[in-house]
């Protein structure tokens, strides 16, 4: 299809976008309106842009469902003390010697199970931070370590950026998932190597203000707590494994219900149900107005024009994917969004140049991970929130967490293209 808008329009209609971000009006509202600002000055028209925006939150639905069903999981996970007890598990077995690699294990698996990188690091919070008062460790050392790890989970889960991805290039989820799992594991190990060295920091203690609310709660077993997640894992791993194909609208909720039945909370389950559609509402609305942005910069030359310029530069054509990746994450500052954006607007130009779908799918979710919490995004106040770090104490965390992103991607690009 012709471009119908022009590069300049698209990224003036970002960057109003952006501004408006940081200037705390609602990002899905931002989105929107930075999209119809975009699609006139781009030279589209007032009937052009708006069903341009239209198609492009339309493009959006599939993974929307797909989301809105995942909070059934998030909300069985949270609300039966599960994932807390998962994580609560993980740090004994391991040890409070190993207390940096065991925060990292823990919100890694957590987040790979399904729970959202923000809720699974205000999940592990109160257990890290009851450790590191004991063990003397450093507030920035703790958050860099769950983070990191939530990093290196988010990148392997059914979360709702993997599941945009493969929407975009019509991969299998559990494709795409397991493509980045190497790369995670290595975000892994930078976490625990830069948490490590940070929880050394002196000035940073915990305080015994800082526990409070974390008291003692009535939780599951271990089995019956990772049974939800099991279940789903197994019924997306059927399609690789044996040809079934099990959409993931159908075996989020299912892992939810097991989930529910298996703690001896079925009772709760439609209350869980709607804390679970709390916690992911706004991630369905901000895609929406994420598809708006989308279709506007999709229909726009500035996917040619970055192409043109790669190849001025003797880029290769696969650098698209892991840089548009990481520009548009620190435009939109969310993993979600930004992945949406950039698998939207180059998955076409990225497998005509001979990029396979799987691959970049993965570069650009890796890539997503480098500049996504960046102070414009509400990720950013809600990890700093959790272990109660100042705002100016939480932007020097910004370098040491895209040193992890960058290194999940680096990686997936030496997989996919390099070695391939």
């Amino acid at each position: 299809m012709d471009a119908q808008f022009t590069t300049l329009g698209a990224i003036i209609g970002l960057v109003i976008a952006i501004v408006l971000i940081i200037k705390k009006v609602q990002p899905a509202y931002s989105l929107i309106f930075g999209a119809l600002i975009g699609g006139l000055i781009g030279g589209g028209g007032l009937d052009v842009t708006v069903s341009t925006m239209v198609s492009g939150a339309g493009s959006m639905m599939s993974s929307v469902l797909r989301i809105l069903t995942s909070g059934i999981l998030a909300g069985a996970l949270i609300k039966t003390g599960s994932a807390e007890k998962i994580a609560e598990t993980i740090v004994e077995k391991l040890g409070e010697k190993r207390a940096v690699a065991a925060i990292s294990v823990a919100t890694m698996i957590i987040c790979a199970v399904g729970v959202f990188i923000d809720i699974s690091v205000i999940t592990v919070a109160p257990i890290a931070l009851a450790i590191g008062k004991r063990a003397g460790l450093s507030r920035s050392g703790i958050l860099v370590a769950m983070i990191g790890g939530g990093k290196a989970g988010n990148i392997i889960s059914p979360n709702p950026n993997t599941i945009a991805v493969s929407e975009a290039f019509e991969q299998p989820l559990t494709s795409v998932m397991a493509r980045n799992i190497i790369p995670g594991l290595c975000a892994l190990a930078m976490a625990i190597f830069l948490a490590s060295i940070l929880v050394k920091k002196e000035g940073e203690e915990i305080q015994a203000s800082d526990l409070e609310g974390a008291g003692d709660k009535e939780l599951p077993g271990f089995l019956p707590a990772i049974l939800g997640p099991a279940v789903v894992i197994i019924m997306l791993a059927l399609r690789p494994l044996a040809g079934i194909a099990i959409d993931p609208l159908i075996a989020l909720p299912v892992g939810g219900a097991v989930s529910t039945i298996a703690t001896g909370k079925a009772k709760h389950f439609i209350e869980y149900t709607e804390f679970g559609l709390t916690k992911v509402i706004g991630v369905s609305i901000l895609l929406i107005g994420t598809g708006t942005i989308a279709g506007i910069i999709k229909a726009s030359a500035l996917q040619y024009d970055v192409t043109t310029i790669l190849e001025a530069m003797n880029m290769p054509a696969f650098v698209l994917a892991p840089l548009s990746g990481i520009l548009m994450a620190a435009a939109t500052a969310s993993t979600t969004a930004g992945a949406t954006v950039a698998a939207q607007t180059f998955a076409p130009t990225l497998i005509s140049s001979g990029v396979s779908g799987l691959a970049a799918a993965a570069m650009i979710h890796a890539g997503a991970t480098v500049l996504d919490s960046l102070p414009h995004g509400s990720f950013f106040h809600a990890t700093g929130g959790a272990v109660n770090m100042s705002i100016g104490d939480r932007m020097k965390i910004i370098p040491f967490e895209a040193a992890i992103g960058i290194t999940s991607t680096i990686v997936s690009v030496i997989l996919y293209m390099v070695l391939h």
